[in-house]
Protein backbone atom coordinates (compact mmCIF):
# COMPACT_ATOMS: atom_id res chain seq x y z
CA UNK A 1 0.00 0.00 0.00
CA UNK A 2 1.47 3.34 -1.00
CA UNK A 3 0.28 6.24 1.13
CA UNK A 4 1.57 9.75 0.45
CA UNK A 5 3.43 11.53 3.20
CA UNK A 6 1.23 13.83 5.13
CA UNK A 7 0.72 17.51 5.39
CA UNK A 8 1.71 18.89 8.75
CA UNK A 9 -1.41 20.16 10.49
CA UNK A 10 -1.21 22.75 13.26
CA UNK A 11 -3.46 20.54 15.43
CA UNK A 12 -2.02 17.10 14.66
CA UNK A 13 -3.47 13.63 14.89
CA UNK A 14 -0.95 11.53 16.80
CA UNK A 15 -0.85 7.76 17.22
CA UNK A 16 1.20 6.63 20.21
CA UNK A 17 2.31 3.17 19.14
CA UNK A 18 4.25 0.22 20.52
CA UNK A 19 3.85 -3.22 22.00
CA UNK A 20 1.53 -3.88 24.90
CA UNK A 21 3.03 -2.51 28.11
CA UNK A 22 5.19 0.13 26.42
CA UNK A 23 3.27 2.96 28.10
CA UNK A 24 1.06 4.02 25.19
CA UNK A 25 -1.92 4.98 27.33
CA UNK A 26 0.08 6.82 29.98
CA UNK A 27 2.19 8.72 27.46
CA UNK A 28 -0.80 9.31 25.17
CA UNK A 29 -2.86 10.92 27.94
CA UNK A 30 0.08 13.09 29.08
CA UNK A 31 0.90 14.13 25.51
CA UNK A 32 -2.72 15.01 24.76
CA UNK A 33 -2.91 17.09 27.93
CA UNK A 34 0.35 18.89 27.11
CA UNK A 35 -0.85 19.71 23.58
CA UNK A 36 -4.46 20.51 24.55
CA UNK A 37 -5.82 17.70 22.35
CA UNK A 38 -8.51 15.08 22.88
CA UNK A 39 -7.25 11.63 23.90
CA UNK A 40 -8.71 8.25 22.92
CA UNK A 41 -7.69 4.87 24.30
CA UNK A 42 -7.20 2.53 21.34
CA UNK A 43 -8.26 -0.53 23.35
CA UNK A 44 -11.76 0.96 23.63
CA UNK A 45 -12.17 0.62 19.85
CA UNK A 46 -11.79 -3.20 20.02
CA UNK A 47 -14.95 -5.20 19.49
CA UNK A 48 -15.83 -7.53 22.42
CA UNK A 49 -14.75 -10.60 20.42
CA UNK A 50 -11.20 -9.25 20.16
CA UNK A 51 -10.97 -8.64 23.90
CA UNK A 52 -12.33 -12.11 24.65
CA UNK A 53 -9.79 -13.66 22.31
CA UNK A 54 -6.88 -11.83 23.96
CA UNK A 55 -8.17 -12.62 27.47
CA UNK A 56 -8.11 -16.28 26.43
CA UNK A 57 -4.42 -15.89 25.55
CA UNK A 58 -4.90 -16.04 21.79
CA UNK A 59 -3.23 -13.36 19.66
CA UNK A 60 -5.33 -11.35 17.25
CA UNK A 61 -4.82 -11.88 13.54
CA UNK A 62 -5.02 -9.24 10.84
CA UNK A 63 -8.68 -10.06 10.14
CA UNK A 64 -9.51 -9.47 13.82
CA UNK A 65 -7.69 -6.13 13.80
CA UNK A 66 -9.26 -4.70 10.63
CA UNK A 67 -12.53 -3.34 12.13
CA UNK A 68 -10.56 -1.98 15.11
CA UNK A 69 -8.12 -0.15 12.84
CA UNK A 70 -10.91 1.21 10.64
CA UNK A 71 -12.68 2.65 13.70
CA UNK A 72 -9.47 4.34 14.85
CA UNK A 73 -8.80 5.66 11.33
CA UNK A 74 -12.29 7.17 11.27
CA UNK A 75 -11.67 8.87 14.65
CA UNK A 76 -8.34 10.31 13.47
CA UNK A 77 -9.66 11.45 10.09
CA UNK A 78 -12.65 13.18 11.65
CA UNK A 79 -10.44 15.15 14.02
CA UNK A 80 -8.06 16.20 11.26
CA UNK A 81 -10.88 17.22 8.90
CA UNK A 82 -12.38 19.36 11.67
CA UNK A 83 -8.99 20.87 12.56
CA UNK A 84 -9.16 19.58 16.13
CA UNK A 85 -6.36 17.02 16.12
CA UNK A 86 -6.16 14.30 18.74
CA UNK A 87 -4.02 11.62 20.33
CA UNK A 88 -4.84 7.91 20.30
CA UNK A 89 -2.91 5.01 21.77
CA UNK A 90 -2.84 2.12 19.34
CA UNK A 91 -0.22 -0.60 18.94
CA UNK A 92 -0.09 -0.31 15.11
CA UNK A 93 2.58 -2.98 15.05
CA UNK A 94 2.61 -3.49 11.28
CA UNK A 95 3.30 -1.07 8.46
CA UNK A 96 0.04 -1.79 6.68
CA UNK A 97 -1.88 -0.94 9.89
CA UNK A 98 -0.24 2.49 9.90
CA UNK A 99 -0.91 2.88 6.17
CA UNK A 100 -4.58 2.15 6.83
CA UNK A 101 -4.68 4.81 9.56
CA UNK A 102 -3.07 7.33 7.20
CA UNK A 103 -5.61 6.57 4.49
CA UNK A 104 -8.15 8.50 6.56
CA UNK A 105 -5.78 11.46 6.37
CA UNK A 106 -2.06 11.40 5.50
CA UNK A 107 -1.42 14.03 8.22
CA UNK A 108 -1.17 11.38 10.97
CA UNK A 109 2.07 11.38 13.01
CA UNK A 110 3.31 8.26 14.85
CA UNK A 111 5.18 8.20 18.14
CA UNK A 112 6.77 4.77 18.59
CA UNK A 113 7.54 3.95 22.22
CA UNK A 114 10.48 1.57 22.13
CA UNK A 115 11.31 -0.70 25.06
CA UNK A 116 13.16 -4.03 25.20
CA UNK A 117 11.23 -7.28 25.53
CA UNK A 118 12.53 -8.17 29.00
CA UNK A 119 11.24 -4.86 30.42
CA UNK A 120 7.87 -5.34 28.70
CA UNK A 121 7.46 -8.83 30.16
CA UNK A 122 8.05 -7.38 33.64
CA UNK A 123 5.61 -4.51 33.05
CA UNK A 124 2.83 -6.71 31.66
CA UNK A 125 3.28 -9.28 34.46
CA UNK A 126 2.91 -6.50 37.06
CA UNK A 127 -0.30 -5.04 35.55
CA UNK A 128 -3.68 -5.79 37.04
CA UNK A 129 -7.06 -5.39 35.41
CA UNK A 130 -5.84 -5.53 31.80
CA UNK A 131 -6.94 -8.12 29.26
CA UNK A 132 -3.47 -8.63 27.71
CA UNK A 133 -1.66 -11.61 29.28
CA UNK A 134 2.13 -11.84 29.46
CA UNK A 135 1.94 -14.93 27.24
CA UNK A 136 1.17 -12.67 24.25
CA UNK A 137 4.18 -10.37 24.64
CA UNK A 138 6.33 -12.50 22.35
CA UNK A 139 3.69 -12.36 19.59
CA UNK A 140 3.67 -8.55 19.87
CA UNK A 141 7.42 -8.34 19.30
CA UNK A 142 7.20 -10.88 16.46
CA UNK A 143 4.59 -8.73 14.69
CA UNK A 144 6.32 -5.37 15.30
CA UNK A 145 7.52 -3.59 12.16
CA UNK A 146 9.31 -0.41 13.28
CA UNK A 147 8.61 2.94 11.67
CA UNK A 148 10.32 3.33 8.32
CA UNK A 149 12.11 6.48 7.07
CA UNK A 150 9.21 7.27 4.72
CA UNK A 151 6.67 7.31 7.59
CA UNK A 152 5.92 10.52 9.48
CA UNK A 153 6.81 9.97 13.10
CA UNK A 154 9.57 9.34 15.60
CA UNK A 155 10.92 6.65 17.91
CA UNK A 156 11.59 7.43 21.56
CA UNK A 157 12.75 5.30 24.47
CA UNK A 158 9.89 4.33 26.74
CA UNK A 159 12.36 3.53 29.50
CA UNK A 160 12.50 7.22 30.50
CA UNK A 161 10.10 9.04 32.86
CA UNK A 162 6.80 10.05 31.25
CA UNK A 163 7.52 13.77 31.49
CA UNK A 164 10.81 13.28 29.64
CA UNK A 165 9.16 11.14 26.95
CA UNK A 166 6.46 13.78 26.43
CA UNK A 167 9.00 16.64 26.27
CA UNK A 168 11.05 14.73 23.69
CA UNK A 169 7.93 13.87 21.69
CA UNK A 170 6.76 17.49 21.64
CA UNK A 171 10.18 18.63 20.40
CA UNK A 172 10.19 16.01 17.64
CA UNK A 173 6.60 16.83 16.66
CA UNK A 174 7.35 20.56 16.47
CA UNK A 175 10.42 19.87 14.32
CA UNK A 176 8.26 17.76 11.96
CA UNK A 177 5.64 20.52 11.75
CA UNK A 178 8.32 23.13 10.93
CA UNK A 179 9.66 20.91 8.10
CA UNK A 180 6.30 21.03 6.35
Amino acid sequence: MDVERGRRPERPAIVVMGVSGSGKSTVGRALAERLGLEYAEGDEFHPPANIAKMEAGRPLNDEDRLPWLKAIAEWLGERLREGRGGVVSCSTLKRWYRDLLREADPGVWFLHLHVDQKAIVARVAARTGHFMPVSLVESQFAALEPLQPDEDGAVVSAAEPVAQIVAEAVGLLEAWQREG
